[in-house]
């Protein structure tokens, strides 16, 4: 007989209750307190909740009808500029260059224009980023100077100039100003920091007092460096990929004037559908009617521009001849 048949088989042991404390904490939502809890309890503020007053514990955060989530306004800012830019400037000179009669001459132009245009718009917004950003740090350098050397009762009515028009009472913004001032660092942020401080300092240029006045009260926030570079490369990419456009039938049509009705055709319905798409994703266009108008308000701005720079092509070449 062997020994394997001899050995006894194992048998299935239940493992033990999973504890309710790590049953808790494996929960995917966190726990949500009582408004009127929160002073007996040490509860955080974003757990307070007064769902449990509301019928059917229905949080306020879940009455949410619009769930979408709109681009960042500075990119959609670059990507208008770029776009418009190009779908108006190289259609126009197209256009111009139509009366030569031939397709060729259109399309060598159109590409040198197109190829300057959108070097030329990305430099001119990477030194636009670059200016505001070299503004935003010189008014941050003054205005903390300005902040270590004033008294508690002046930074107390900006504070109060600033909060004061939407309902903060004067003591809520002396508060307000005291625990900004507690905050605000001993370090000059245009200044390197010591490596000891440095890990302290990493978030200093976001708190205190300078980083309010200069945010709320001026409306005013650094740029990143990376800024620099996305808005270059937007705006030109946009104003090449606009230009594309109105330079299209020029590449399968040799006839240059035949081409140019077929170029403002589909100029005309790309800047219809630009104009719905950015009040789409600027949040302009609040139903149909706002789609519509967006799209009607920047064909008319393009065809305007576009018909105005023609004109004065063609008044321009009948006065040479």
């Amino acid at each position: 007989m062997s020994t394997s048949s001899s050995s006894p088989s194992p048998q299935s042991v239940p493992l033990p209750a999973r504890p309710e404390r790590e049953s808790t904490l494996r929960q995917k939502k966190p726990p949500v307190w009582p408004i009127d809890a929160s002073e007996s309890v040490n509860a955080p503020l974003p757990a307070l909740c007064a769902r449990h007053n509301r019928a059917g514990g229905v949080c306020c955060k879940e009455l949410k009808h619009d769930e979408r989530t709109l681009i960042d306004p500075d990119v959609v800012r670059d990507v208008v500029i770029g776009l418009s830019d190009g779908l108006t400037v190289p259609f126009a000179l197209t256009a111009g260059l139509s009366s030569l009669g031939e397709s060729r001459l259109v399309v060598l132009g159109g590409i040198a224009e197109l190829i300057a245009g959108a070097i030329s718009m990305g430099i001119g917004g990477f030194l636009a980023s670059q200016a505001e950003r070299d503004h935003y740090r010189y008014l941050r350098h003054h205005t903390r100077a300005r902040v270590v050397r004033s008294c508690a009762g002046e930074m107390e009515r900006e504070v109060a100039e600033v909060l004061g028009p939407v309902g903060v009472d004067d003591r809520t913004c002396a508060a307000v100003a005291k625990c900004l001032r507690d905050v605000e660092g001993e370090h000059d942020p245009d200044q390197p920091p010591a490596p000891a401080d440095e890990e302290r300092l990493r978030w200093s240029n976001d708190v205190g007092l300078t980083a309010f006045l200069l945010k709320f009260g001026q409306g005013l926030e650094e740029i990143p460096t990376l800024r620099l570079y996305i808005s270059a490369f937007t705006i030109g990419m946009g104003y090449l990929l606009g230009g594309l456009i109105p330079l299209l039938p020029y590449f399968f049509i040799p006839h240059a004037h035949t081409a140019l009705f077929y170029s403002s055709l589909v100029t005309g319905l790309v800047l219809l559908v630009f104009g719905a798409v950015k009040s789409r994703v600027t949040g302009a266009g609040a139903g149909f009617r706002g789609y519509v108008w967006g799209a009607v308000s920047t064909l008319m701005v393009g065809g305007v521009a576009a018909g105005a720079a023609f004109g004065i092509v063609k008044a321009l070449e009948g006065g040479v001849e």
